[in-house]
């Protein structure tokens, strides 16, 4: 399953990759969770978000790494109990005066677990990571 979404902002695409890079974004990006940087090394950082869905709480946790000037990449440790993968990169692109910042993910569920009985819940993950991102860099 591949999910994108695009989005532009007024920062230069340098300035815009320093203010997604900061922990305090990294910690908007799951917005009704609680989250917690368990984890910093060099240009990386990992995440842990506990989180309630369908009446159980859960605890997800992901490796961000920072390629300086370019992109984050992000990757979900899987537990497989619905992914076996889910991997994903926020870019950064110069377009006519401003920034064009993309979020990608890609995610191949475990064999019982259609993909589309989880799309409709990675959209809505995306556009509260969409709307978190905006929001930081807008308000920058």
């Amino acid at each position: 399953m591949h999910l994108e979404k695009e989005f532009d902002v007024t920062h230069e695409p340098a300035a815009a990759y320093r203010h997604v890079a900061s922990d305090e974004t990294l910690l908007t990006l799951f917005p009704d969770t609680q989250s917690e940087i368990v984890a910093s090394s060099g240009e990386c950082r990992t995440l842990r978000s506990h989180y309630r869905a369908l009446g159980q709480e859960g605890t997800a946790t992901f490796n961000f790494v920072f390629v300086p000037e370019q992109e984050v990449r992000f990757e979900k440790v899987c537990d497989g109990r619905v992914w076996r993968e889910l991997k994903g990169t926020v870019s950064f692109r110069s377009q006519r005066g401003r920034t064009r910042v993309r979020i990608a993910m890609d995610g191949r569920t475990r064999p019982l677990v259609p993909e589309f009985t989880i799309k409709g819940a990675m959209k809505d993950q995306l556009e509260q990571m969409v709307r978190a991102l905006r929001g930081r860099l807008e308000g920058a």
